[in-house]
């Protein structure tokens, strides 16, 4: 999409430091030069275009003892449409992709810490019609942060707050953190006090509403408060969920080379099984397929690892951010 210089720097803001205060629109009017009025029309344009999905809080599932799984899934053509709506139903399931390849339904699956994953993904798979399947736990986490960069900028955005864990430590929470929490996550509206609704929900004043959100962001509930944004409309027609296969004495090298990047939003080591060997993964985003090739065969010979898969996505099932209730 072509965007105004203005409305490149307010998508940028959006998806790395949004206000939490009161009139969070006239603070982004003033690093921009223009009015709050302007910025919301700005904003509601991005929004209705699709650029923007949504604004709210991403939520660090562990500090909420909630554990995530990547999943595969085989699945004939046909049955396609079947799982797509059966997913789409699932309150833990936020991402789901159609990728190239023999298991070409993946998703994402966020459940209470006591619940049985694969036993779940079974459930699941044995719902739609799948002969295979399995789960893919992150075993450590190198990069969790999605930004895309509308300018020729090098700024690169890392999250390394788990330090390579694979989930951050679960966080008391006091009755008000779970009043916000709840509340915090829903769309944010385009009016000039967007919390103060939200405050009443949570049966706050708004100062001290957003006095708990800002605490939760600095304790790492939320990992950030931004814009979830539709790559391909801002550019990035290409989405590769690379994955290659690493010795243990590769692995912390190659992660975090490839946490480096500003390309790669995501980057994990999960756990393998007789069917899957891959155990690094890398979500590239990319203007195009070559240009993605090109980024995994120069990481490729700076991690002395040859032996990966390019998984493209082919059709989006599912893309919105899990509510966690608490």
């Amino acid at each position: 999409m072509a965007l105004s210089t203005i409305d490149q720097k307010i998508l940028e803001l959006l998806q790395t430091d949004f206000p939490i205060i009161s009139k969070p629109y006239v603070e982004i009017g003033k690093q921009m030069g223009i009015s709050e009025d302007d910025v919301i029309a700005r904003i509601g344009e991005q929004k209705a275009t699709g650029l923007v999905r949504q604004v709210g809080p991403v939520v660090d599932a562990a500090s909420l003892g909630f554990k995530t799984t990547l999943v595969a899934m085989s699945m004939p053509e046909d049955g396609l449409d079947k799982a797509s709506d059966l997913i789409n139903e699932h309150p833990g399931v936020s991402h789901a992709y159609k990728r190239a390849h023999h298991f070409n339904f993946w998703y994402t699956l966020a459940l209470p810490g006591s619940a049985d994953a694969d036993a779940e993904v079974q459930k699941i798979a044995d719902k739609v019609g799948s002969k295979e399947a399995f789960s893919l736990p992150a075993l450590k986490i190198f990069k969790l942060r999605a930004y895309f960069s509308m300018t020729d900028s090098d700024r690169t955005e890392f999250d390394s707050t788990n330090n390579g864990s694979a989930t951050n430590a679960q966080v008391d929470l006091t009755d008000a953190d779970r009043a916000v929490i709840n509340a915090l996550q829903q769309e944010l509206p385009l009016v000039s006090r967007p919390y103060a609704d939200m405050a009443t929900q949570a049966d706050m004043s708004e100062d001290e509403f957003l006095a708990v959100a800002r605490s939760l962001l600095a304790r790492g509930v939320f990992r950030r408060y931004g814009a979830a944004v539709n790559h391909h409309k801002a550019g990035f027609a290409a989405n590769a969920m690379t994955a290659w296969i690493a010795p243990p004495d590769k692995v912390e090298e190659a992660g975090a080379k490839l946490a480096a990047l500003r390309e790669v939003s995501h980057c994990y080591e999960r756990r393998t099984n007789p069917a899957w060997a891959y155990n690094i993964f890398a979500m590239i985003h990319a203007h195009s397929k070559d240009e993605c090739q090109q980024i995994v065969d120069r990481m490729c010979a700076e991690m002395g690892l040859n032996d990966y898969l390019m998984l493209f996505s082919t059709q989006e099932f599912k893309k919105i951010r899990t509510k966690y209730l608490v």
